[in-house]
């Protein structure tokens, strides 16, 4: 017998849930939702990714950078993800590597995405500039595009 108003059904897939919920900006209940998919799914380059994006989101760039080179290191892992991997990368000042991770998810989205391309070039731009000081960089933001894409903008 079941409660009055409470229907019997499977639950929601936990990375479509971590997928709205990072629509919405609740990246600390998405990291929840992306927990229990890894339960589910096991740790899949979509789980990583979205855990690693969820961190991201929320500031956690060393955990944001462990499991976003984690997904990078499958096959599986599309142009978001290696854009992702390298917003944490220059968000750390790791920039020659940002440039490299950069170059790659434009090889691999065959240029077709703005974002990822816009990163590009403010990381090549910023590695040419070998007197890029601390204030210069704190003319720069990131900012969520879509539910998973991050792109670094120059402040006006």
């Amino acid at each position: 017998m079941n409660a009055p108003g409470l229907a019997r059904g499977q639950a929601v897939d936990g990375l479509l849930v971590g997928q709205r919920l990072m629509d919405a900006g609740e990246y600390e209940l998405a990291l929840q939702a992306y927990s229990r998919a890894a339960l589910q799914h096991g740790m899949t380059v979509d789980v990583m990714a979205g855990l690693g994006t969820a961190n991201l989101g929320l500031g956690r760039l060393g955990q944001a950078e462990t499991l976003l080179r984690r997904a990078v290191a499958t096959d599986q892992a599309i142009p978001e993800v290696w854009n992702n991997l390298g917003v944490v990368l220059m968000e750390r000042g790791k920039t020659g590597e940002a440039v490299q991770i950069f170059q790659k998810a434009y090889a691999l989205d065959n240029g077709e995405s703005d974002s990822i391309r816009d990163n590009l070039r403010l990381a090549l731009a910023k590695s040419e500039n070998s007197s890029y000081d601390a204030e210069q960089e704190q003319d720069y933001k990131l900012v969520r595009r879509g539910s998973s894409d991050y792109l670094i903008r120059q402040i006006p």
